[in-house]
């Protein structure tokens, strides 16, 4: 636990402190921008997209699909664990090899960023109607816009913003806390991979089950800790409703068709008096999922401006677990 940057290191920073300080620097500047470098999770999409062409052939039969595809998880999950971990080992050997570190965690958190994605769709449909709204959200979500009207709009980018707050927030921060660097890097592919290959299609279903069963054990304390802190900033953000969150959440997270996500959503279902998920239409699928929440499923703008109130909240209770648990130490 804590692998890296322990107290007692001459050079060394503890990483509980720098991932407060990589969450503090991605708040501020929105995620950090170098116009000359790719991002590290571009650098891992590319990589996962070579093994894709290369492995994932429609003339191999399922099994042997599926043992490709766990193989490149292995590979790249090593590869990322590797490189945390001499990102680390420069941490505590060199006098500012924390500085890199800090760039990287602050890059690999995206909790300014995703607020700017929702925020711009609540302003697309309050600004340019319908037709501006589908092509915000279709930055944020992988459903057909095209088939979202106002409220479905408004219910896509609120899904996104709890979901993601799990996934692009409080997972990366759990896991740097408790493995340091070579633990965000290391979930950081996995996530990555999921999101590219972990589709039960006939492409992706053997090939890309390795990554989506592992990003889902991954996910499994991080979602339900996103579900939490959804709860605990539902008492500080205006008009909504902690007690209702928590009951939604525990009643409705097993509605989802995904073992996380139904945390965080129901969470903030529950918090802003909403139905979110049910029915949702994709490009070449139709998911006939469950409603999840008691309230109204008609999401306005004016409710994606308060799930935004939450997920300030809810970012700010993340930093504070954090922070308890740095001056425990």
């Amino acid at each position: 636990m804590f692998v890296f940057g322990l107290p007692g290191s001459v050079q060394g920073f503890d990483p509980l402190f720098l991932v407060l300080a990589a969450l503090a620097l991605e708040a501020v500047a929105g995620g950090l921008r170098f116009p000359s470098a790719p991002h590290p999770v571009g650098i891992i999409g590319s990589l996962v997209a070579v093994f894709d062409r290369w492995l994932n052939r429609e003339s191999s039969s399922e099994g042997v699909r599926f043992v490709f595809g766990g193989m490149v998880v292995l590979i790249v999950v090593t590869a990322c664990g590797g490189i945390g971990w001499g990102v680390g080992w420069l941490t505590r050997a060199q006098p500012f090899g924390w500085g890199i570190e800090l760039v990287l965690a602050t890059l690999l958190i995206s909790q300014r960023s995703l607020h700017g994605h929702v925020r711009a769709v609540a302003d697309a449909l309050e600004n340019g109607g319908v037709e501006e709204g589908r092509m915000a959200v279709a930055h944020i979500v992988g459903r057909d816009p095209a088939s979202l009207d106002c409220h479905g709009i408004a219910r896509a980018s609120i899904e996104s913003c709890a979901e993601n707050f799990s996934d692009g927030v409080v997972a990366p921060v759990f896991w740097y806390a408790l493995f340091g660097m070579p633990g965000l890097l290391a979930y950081k592919a996995v996530n990555t991979m999921d999101s590219m290959i972990g589709y039960r299609t006939p492409r992706y279903r053997a090939f890309g089950k390795a990554a989506a069963r592992l990003d889902d054990l991954l996910n499994l304390i991080p979602a339900r800790l996103a579900g939490l802190l959804i709860s605990l900033a539902a008492i500080a953000a205006p008009s909504a409703h902690p007690a209702a969150a928590v009951r939604t959440m525990l009643r409705d997270a097993s509605r989802h068709g995904s073992v996380n996500a139904g945390w965080p959503e129901g969470a903030m279902a529950g918090s802003l008096g909403l139905a979110l998920a049910g029915p949702r239409s994709y490009p070449n699928a139709v998911a006939e999922d469950s409603w999840i929440g008691g309230g109204t499923p008609d999401a306005t703008a004016g409710d994606i401006h308060r799930a935004l109130r939450v997920y300030v909240f809810a970012c700010l209770f993340n930093a504070a677990w954090v922070a308890a648990l740095f001056m425990l130490r």
